[in-house]
């Protein structure tokens, strides 16, 4: 279990914009991975796994740890400051499609603990610039306040004490790999990041210790709405009792049609506020898979920047190293957001 690093990082919060790492689907899809690299050699226990494992990035920390390594350095390298674990969809209910729910704990630990090795190199090489491993903690690929069935408008397929249970799973074996903070991410339905929030502050009060928790929604269309029908106001105000880090938007629109929405949550919350988006919107023609180049990401979040929005950028879907190095060069000069002294004073 990592010490607790929430001065530290609070610390520089207050100095600069921090830098989060890119997209992982995108970096692992280059690979062109076979069901072999995903299944691992004989050791890792999947070579008689009854279903396709293709395509499940998360199962790499077990069976490809030298590709999850590699993805982490190449960020590194570009300037981010805090990496994600390699754990958007390692919860018991989204591995449910593999048939791997009684492996999630063992990839969340791993996961974590190739992360720290690599922040801890990097930060050994720069101490003056120390690297963090954020515990990703994705929203799963069910809702909880959203029916699947069009003719039963009650139906659920998943209840708050499963994905709490869930995420709860997950959120320990994090912790025990060495995650210096915890990023609920993609948050389109605001339930199951409730449950997620829920199953973190249980965690904390457990052991007796609170770490810094990241909150990001994602804006599904141009109705400025999450999928369950928030506007970014209200979806802060719903989750500010939880005393966050940072709240903020990543995925979905991309930088440009997401920027009103970043400017409503720089407006109403009062504590540290991310950013990061998609490669602008989706394009099979493109080598990403994504519209934006490293220079137009990197120009919309500068703007960002000089609008006094954000204090923690990067990239998601689509978004290379190179993304982030330019991101990293065209706010390097750029002062973080000022958040209200009283809050300063509740964070501190």
């Amino acid at each position: 279990m990592q010490p607790d690093r929430t001065a530290e990082l609070v610390r520089l919060l207050r100095q600069r914009i921090l830098i989060l790492d890119g997209a992982w689907g995108t970096m692992i899809q280059e690979r062109k991975l076979s069901e072999a690299d995903f299944r691992g050699p004989p050791a890792c226990g999947f070579h008689d796994h009854g279903g396709d494992l293709k395509g499940n990035n998360d199962i790499l920390v077990l069976t490809r740890p030298d590709v999850v390594r590699d993805i982490h350095d190449a960020y590194f390298a570009a300037g981010a400051d805090i990496t994600e674990t390699n754990t958007f969809s390692s919860t018991r209910i989204a591995q449910a499609d593999y048939g791997l729910e009684n492996r999630v704990a063992e990839m969340n630990r791993a996961a974590a603990r190739i992360a720290r090795e690599c922040a801890d190199r990097w930060t050994a090489k720069t101490p003056d610039k120390p690297r963090f491993v954020a515990g990703s903690l994705g929203p799963t690929n069910r809702t909880a306040s959203i029916s699947p069935d069009v003719n039963d408008p009650a139906k659920r397929n998943v209840s708050f004490d499963e994905l709490s249970h869930a995420y709860g799973e997950a959120i320990e074996a994090l912790a025990e790999g060495g995650a210096d903070l915890f990023l609920v991410e993609t948050i389109f339905d605001t339930l199951n990041a409730k449950a997620a929030l829920f199953a973190l502050d249980a965690y904390f009060e457990r052991i007796g210790r609170r770490w810094p928790v990241i909150v990001s929604g994602t804006i599904t269309d141009a109705s400025g709405r999450t999928l369950s029908g928030q506007t970014p106001e209200a979806f802060w105000n719903s989750i500010r009792h939880v005393r966050p880090l940072a709240v903020g938007l990543n995925c979905a629109l991309g930088a440009a049609l997401m920027r009103p929405y970043i400017e409503e949550i720089a407006r109403t919350t009062d504590t540290f506020v991310s950013c990061y988006p998609n490669a602008g919107l989706p394009n099979p023609m493109s080598d990403t898979g994504y519209d934006e180049t490293p220079e137009q990401t990197s120009r919309m979040l500068k703007d960002f920047a000089q609008s006094g929005f954000v204090n923690i950028v990067g990239g998601c879907c689509g978004t290379t190293p190179a993304h982030i190095r330019a991101i990293a060069d065209s706010v390097r000069d750029l002062p973080p957001r000022a958040i209200p002294e009283e809050a300063e004073r509740a964070i501190a």
